[in-house]
């Protein structure tokens, strides 16, 4: 398959027609009076919205997630945007919640996340960059409590922590490799404790996580009290409430919680809201902005970070938890070059260009990448859930590698469709729209991996083997230590996050397509009490990223009329 390529990201989005932000509140039925415009184009919603629109209809709720991600990603932004305005195309209303993206893979490697070609959010400037401050009221508000804690330390260290057992450090929404290890306080004794500890990237603050899950004002006021930022000398958890820092931490995100409205390159309304980690937390947009969604159209679409294992596992067993919203139908979007790189004959790095011998007419190795996608399909079903596989199509792939994706999909009993939203917009996301709304009305039943009143090493590997497909966990000993620990200090009903990397269905980034005959290794637990789940970490992630040699930052400036260039 070939077609013309598309102009760049920028072009299309400074060409694209935008309505002013009160005509799509409008037409997704949310009344005038809750909106708080920020200029014409965007907007926050108060959360009264939901109550006034409780009485409409439910939407039909599907989840965008994928088969394991290249290094350079599969494009599920973009196929959310594209099944969106597809499903507007077909005369259905559709709106969509996404993850805000974070500024530090923005200026890095990875560039913009407003989707792509004719299937983007807009304004995209405004996404990418600073969009309503809601990153940097997180950063505000965890950096609070860590000078609360660490004043706390100087001024006698009343509460008992140990410093050697905190667990609070600080963010910043940048990727900083020199801030990952820091030694602090020093100076004069004045100037505090000395101590080691470090920064991550704001996406990955317990904070923001807190943030994406909370249902009200209060509940959130309740979350932040109830973090734990390390332990006395006894091992009693030491919480923000203990450093009475938590009142001020909400303040501080007040105006955070409420959902930032914005638009599709074809008008179709965006929620905007939030943006975890989805290696170690939760990996998918707010709670509140799917349960205001929920009443705005006939379908509401919201995407899970990384593969059906990771956003999408962590969607079915702990947002919907929260929420109380299941799920009609999960679209996996898929690629031809990332079967290509599930078949081990390519060498995918980020950063770099596709090897050239990738772009060529290979259907064998897409067959031979397929057990990828046979794999997410059957992660998908486990949770009960009508899955659909959609085929991100690039203009470089062939109709013969698009046919084996097909025939894969189709022999594993899954709907697929072909969608070339980026290049044709909607229009070119109809089929793709059909199935889905296809899909929702199939019989359905969500099913979680667990049930919380298992302990918590079961449900670890509940998440390890029935979704991942390992043959059993191997806890470290301070691992099953702690894990017992947080059962006697009443965490043991949480849901459980397994911190691991998206590379891979299993715990090995190198492992490639469907692992088998492996073990899981975790060497450490931890409690994100405020979030609401314990998380067991297995594998190295660098929760504060670097940049590469040549970052995208060095490409982005201002021209003569003041407009952004170098954006993507």
């Amino acid at each position: 398959m070939t077609t013309n390529a598309p102009p760049s990201d920028l072009a299309i989005a400074r060409a694209a027609h935008l309505e002013p932000i009160t005509a799509v509140a409008e037409a997704a039925g949310i009344p005038l009076d809750r909106l708080e415009p920020y200029g014409r184009h965007v907007a926050k919603i108060d959360l009264g919205a939901e109550q006034d629109l409780a009485d409409r209809p439910r939407a039909r709720y599907v989840v965008i997630t994928a088969i394991t991600p290249t290094p350079l990603g599969e494009g599920k932004t973009t196929t959310a945007v594209g099944l969106a305005q597809g499903l507007n195309q077909l005369g259905h209303r559709a709106t969509l919640a996404l993850r805000q993206p974070s500024m530090g893979p923005t200026f890095g490697i990875k560039g913009g996340a407003a989707g792509a070609g004719f299937s983007q959010v807009l304004p995209m400037e405004t996404l990418n960059l600073h969009l309503t401050g809601d990153f940097h009221a997180v950063t505000a508000a965890h950096n609070l409590l860590a000078a609360m804690l660490d004043n706390s330390l100087h001024h006698g260290n009343d509460l008992g922590i140990d410093p050697r057992n905190i667990s609070w450090r600080r963010v910043l929404d940048v990727n900083d490799r020199a801030l990952r290890g820091i030694v602090e306080g020093l100076g004069a004794r004045i100037d505090g404790v000395p101590r080691q500890s470090g920064f991550d990237i704001t996406a990955a603050s317990e904070v923001m996580v807190v943030l994406s899950l909370a249902t009200s004002l209060a509940d959130l006021r309740s979350r932040l009290g109830r973090i734990v930022v390390g332990f006395t000398l006894e091992g009693r958890p030491v919480t923000a409430d203990d450093l009475h820092a938590a009142g001020a931490m909400a303040v501080i995100l007040k105006d955070a919680l409420m959902p930032n409205l914005m638009q599709t390159t074809e008008n179709t309304p965006v929620l905007i809201h939030t943006g975890p980690f989805g290696n170690i937390a939760t990996g998918n947009s707010s709670v509140m902005a799917d349960r205001i969604g929920i009443h705005t159209g006939d379908y509401l679409l919201t995407e899970a970070g990384f593969g059906s294992d990771m956003g999408a596992e962590r969607f079915f067993n702990l947002k919907c938890r929260v929420s109380g919203l299941t799920p009609d139908a999960a679209v996996l979007v898929a690629t031809v070059r990332s079967l290509k790189a599930h078949s081990g004959r390519f060498a995918v790095v980020a950063g770099r260009p596709l090897p050239p011998e990738m772009l060529l007419e290979d259907p064998e190795a897409v067959r031979a990448g397929a057990a990828n996608l046979r794999r997410h399909i059957e992660i998908v079903r486990s949770f009960g859930v009508p899955p659909v596989v959609a085929v991100n199509a690039f203009p470089t792939d062939h109709d013969s590698e698009l046919d084996v994706i097909r025939a894969v999909a189709e022999a594993e009993g899954a709907r697929v469709a072909v969608s070339t939203h980026v290049v044709d917009g909607g229009k070119g996301a109809t089929d793709l729209a059909a199935v889905v709304a296809e899909a929702c009305d199939d019989p359905h039943e969500l099913r979680c991996t667990y049930e919380l009143d298992e302990p918590l090493r079961t449900k670890i590997e509940a998440v390890a083997t029935k979704v991942y497909g390992a043959d059993g966990v191997d806890f470290s000993p301070t691992a099953a230590r702690d894990l017992a620990r947080f059962e006697v200090l009443g965490y043991g009903g949480f849901p459980v996050v397994i911190a691991k990397t998206h590379l891979s269905i299993s715990s090995d980034p190198a492992l490639r397509g469907d692992p088998r005959g492996w073990r899981m290794p975790v060497r450490e637990v931890r409690v994100a009490a405020g979030a609401g789940y314990v998380y067991a970490i297995s594998g190295e992630m660098r929760t504060m990223p670097g940049l590469p040699k040549h970052p995208a930052a060095a490409s982005i400036d201002l021209d003569e009329d003041g407009q952004v260039v170098g954006l993507f």
